[in-house]
């Protein structure tokens, strides 16, 4: 039916001229797209980064970071770490490299003198912490050699006294 009709032949058609415009004109903004497209994803990680690391360092505690096992000073103030920045990824070195790491200088704050019992409190914590991981790798050991020992009692097929069997539901 449509083919019988003259509007939808392909030679001699006067429509042909226009749907080939109208087909550059597509293809032109597909190139265009494409050019976007690449754009954004050679800048959108880029950009992520940048702002994930301004919200990171918004939301930081107004404490700089101290090394473990940094020596107090004569004031009896910790030393904080050295190059300032508090990332964690160039704690440690002393140097100031902050290369490879988003730390900036002026997201630093300095403790006050005041705060010498909130230094103390949080280098207990950072013991405490420290010792509680410790102790987790013993705990889990444990824990495997129980669980063990679970398993042989449910593969021993002897007399076992009815107050330490399960209880089953119905």
């Amino acid at each position: 039916m449509a083919l019988k009709d003259p509007q939808f032949r392909s030679s001699g058609d006067p429509m042909e001229g226009s749907d080939a415009e109208e087909l550059e004109e597509l293809e032109a903004d597909v190139k265009e797209m494409a050019q976007k497209v690449r754009h954004y994803r050679t800048t959108l990680p880029d950009q992520l980064k940048a702002t994930f690391t301004s919200i990171l360092s918004s939301q930081r505690p107004p404490f700089l970071e101290f090394v473990s096992g940094s020596e107090p000073e004569a004031s009896g103030e910790p030393n904080p770490v050295s190059g300032g920045c508090i990332c964690g990824a160039c704690r440690g070195r002393g140097n100031g490299d902050n290369s490879g790491c988003g730390g900036d200088g002026q997201s630093r704050v300095l403790l006050a003198q005041g705060d010498h019992e909130t230094s103390e409190k949080i280098q207990l914590l950072k013991q405490n912490i420290s010792s509680n991981v410790s102790t987790i790798l013993v705990l889990l050991k444990r824990l495997n050699e129980c669980m063990s020992m679970v398993d042989k009692l449910d593969s021993y097929n002897g007399i076992m006294h009815p107050a330490f069997k399960r209880r089953r539901t119905s």
